[in-house]
């Protein structure tokens, strides 16, 4: 449990009353008690205010705000205001502000703009957040401490350099190992003082944002940022926690950012939050994909949906309306992957700068009749009802999939062999394809256990670090099923090759070796054809993209290529290792073929749907104390009918029971508990 002064989901978002007159907030605490609203983030980006100058500071005014929304209830998210510089600071010390992957120094303005190895940002954001954490340490309000905001951005002025080779010689020890790692011989790069070293970026190394002449480089320098903004988020995180011991520490994390390597954030977070922004035409599977690697940050531990817009967002080309039912739908998909709370950004709408069209349970008419307040209200007494029924339950699933942000800079560093490769699309189609299935399936990262799996699905696994191939053999040799892809095995921690033939590590486990890959041209296709057929794999589908020519070494090969000059050479294989099996897709196939082989699969290892639903019904489960909760979200225009078990059981937002075919309206959402 988060707090156990909150024994529900949680139900609220972020609010700014400093933006208003005082009589506003009184009614707008007036309509959050209608909508049952029990949780405002507060003080986001309040640091100008907070401190005016350099040794002033000003905290009144939030004693205020947290007193008053308390006096009714409303429990309090606490930020600490350091996702934005006050200017004063950017004035008097430059250093502040960031450098831009061109070599410009940044003026103030806009947010996330600090230097994260300024000793000017280092030292007052913690100051900071010490003082906030000093005074409201015991607030009978607060219930979670927000660090910062939505931390993103890459900096590449001199105090990064300089702290990019203190990181280095950490890493490395000696300027001659890092030579070795980083291939320097290559163009004449070796280095032999630390000093020569600097940032890669488009004055250096890297042009284009993700081309670069030194990989290794790169992909250090990539997670050295990392690390430099995790420093940052520590520093906060230990001042407050001199204060406060027993109130979990957050910051609001975004998904399938590219930027932050976020399993290693997560080990220093109490609770994982997220923001969850899906545009009106993005695949469903792709939001519940992202809700299952917010779980997966900290394995399997429920997580805080910090942010959605109840309506429409404001930053997008196209900033669509949630059509009705939508915003109450999308907020059960996040419980239903492992969020126990429901957070919206914003409260009430600004009137001024970039956000003033961002939704809000308030609108701008500034009173509740509007249909997103009626659909907020909606929601928040059906949360109400729930009470602490699902808080706290787990997800539960016998498939996996991996997921590696330091394989995510590789691949898309990687010079060639296709620019069309991108590492989280072909995460997504297996996803995707085990969504289609409502087969319940993990986000892991290579650290994880893979004890508790039946499946697990590794693809593009390009970089293997060390110990993962390993693991991986175990895994299959007491009975697992593994499959993997194309343009996996190929280079180590470092970006350098794996020689003696690829797929490296994996080869022994596969049963394969890879001679050349291809790069198929945009639109054009080969064809993956099964030669023996296994379960519902059978016939020829496309593939697309990139196509590994592959021989075996013991494995089976299911299916071959169907064109070009490798026409005939092995496509998919199978290779049996000790218990298990160990499955190679050679390259980027089409939907039906992952649906087929997924679905012989989990067949064969009696991995089974958890309902019997039509395309575009969602189907997961929570269980707690012996419980089970089946969630069941129709994602189509139109009702759709759903197989239910036979024994009736009760859906828990009406208290009806239910069983047998069921209609499930268009929009609409069942939760069974069993």
């Amino acid at each position: 449990m988060i707090n156990e002064k909150l024994s529900k989901i949680w139900y609220g978002g972020d609010y700014n009353p400093e933006q208003w007159p005082d009589e506003v907030m009184e009614d707008d605490i007036r309509m959050l008690k209608l909508a049952d609203i029990d949780v405002a983030t507060v003080n986001v980006f309040s640091w100008a205010r907070i401190q005016p100058n350099e040794d002033t500071y000003n905290f009144e005014w939030l004693d205020r705000i947290m007193d008053r929304l308390y006096k009714d209830n409303i429990h309090i998210t606490l930020a600490t205001s350091t996702g934005a510089h006050p200017a004063w600071m950017a004035k008097k010390y430059p250093d502040v502000t960031r450098v831009d992957y061109d070599g410009r120094k940044r003026k103030f303005g806009g947010r996330h703009n600090s230097c994260p190895n300024s000793p000017a940002y280092r030292k007052y954001s913690a100051i900071l957040a010490d003082k906030i954490a000093e005074r409201y340490k015991n607030h009978p309000g607060l219930v979670v401490w927000h660090i910062s905001n939505e931390y993103g951005g890459y900096c590449y002025c001199d105090n990064c350099a300089e702290q990019f080779r203190v990181w280095l010689q950490a890493r490395y020890g000696s300027i001659e190992q890092l030579n070795k790692a980083w291939y320097t011989g290559f163009w004449g790069h070796t280095f032999y003082e630390w000093d020569e070293i600097v940032p890669p970026n488009a004055l250096s190394e890297e042009w284009g944002g993700n081309r670069t002449n030194f990989q290794s480089i790169s992909l250090d320098y990539r997670r050295f940022q990392s690390d430099s903004l995790l420093d940052c988020y520590r520093l906060e995180y230990d001042a407050i926690r001199k204060h406060s011991s027993d109130v979990q520490i957050t910051t609001n994390l975004m998904g399938t950012y590219p930027e932050l390597d976020y399993f290693k954030w997560a080990k220093h977070m109490d609770v994982v939050s997220w923001d969850n922004y899906p545009s009106i035409d993005t695949p469903v599977s792709f939001t519940a994909m992202t809700h299952s690697l917010m779980r997966g940050l900290k394995s399997g531990q429920p997580f805080m949906l910090m942010e959605q817009t109840p309506s429409q967002q404001n930053w997008q080309a196209y900033n669509a309306l949630k059509r009705p039912g939508v915003m109450r739908l999308w907020s059960y998909q996040a419980v239903a992957h492992g969020a126990d709370t429901v957070m919206f950004f914003q409260l009430r709408r600004s009137i001024g700068a970039c956000e003033k069209y961002h939704g809000a349970v308030i609108e701008h008419v500034g009173h509740e009749h509007t249909r997103v307040f009626r659909e907020c209200a909606e929601l928040g007494h059906e949360l109400q009802q729930l009470g602490d029924t699902l808080l706290d339950s787990r997800n539960d699933a016998k498939a996996a999939i991996v997921f590696d942000w330091e394989n995510r800079w590789a691949v898309e560093l990687s010079s060639g062999p296709s620019i069309a490769l991108k590492y989280v699309d072909e995460v997504h189609k297996y996803y995707d394809a085990l969504f289609e299935l409502n087969i319940q399936t993990d986000m892991i990262s290579v650290e994880e256990s893979l004890e508790k799996y039946e499946l697990v699905i590794a693809p593009v696994m390009y970089m293997v670090k060390p110990g993962f191939a390993e693991k991986v053999e175990q895994f299959v040799a007491r009975g697992g099923t593994f499959i993997t892809t194309f343009f996996s095995g190929i280079v180590n921690e470092n970006d350098l090759v794996t020689i003696g033939g690829y797929p490296g590590e994996l080869r022994k486990v596969l049963g394969i070796w890879a001679e050349e890959i291809d790069a198929l041209l945009p639109g054009q296709t080969n064809q993956i054809v099964v030669n023996q057929a296994r379960g519902e794999l059978g016939g020829s589908y496309s593939c697309s993209i990139l196509c590994d020519l592959i021989h075996s070494e013991g494995a089976e090969v299911i299916a071959q290529y169907g064109s070009d000059f490798y026409q005939g050479m092995p496509a998919l294989t199978v290779n049996k290792f000790g218990e298990g099996e160990a499955w190679y897709v050679a390259s980027s196939p089409d939907k039906a073929l992952l649906q087929s082989l997924l679905s012989t699969i989990c067949k064969e290892k009696g991995i089974d749907p958890l309902l019997a639903a039509p395309t575009g019904v969602e189907v997961t489960r929570r269980v707690k104390d012996g419980k089970s909760f089946t969630f069941v979200l129709n994602h189509n225009a139109e009702a759709a009918l759903v197989q239910l078990q036979d024994e009736p059981s009760k859906d828990l937002l009406t208290g009806q029971l239910v069983s047998g075919e069921y209609s499930l309206a268009a929009k609409g959402v069942l939760i069974i508990e069993q």
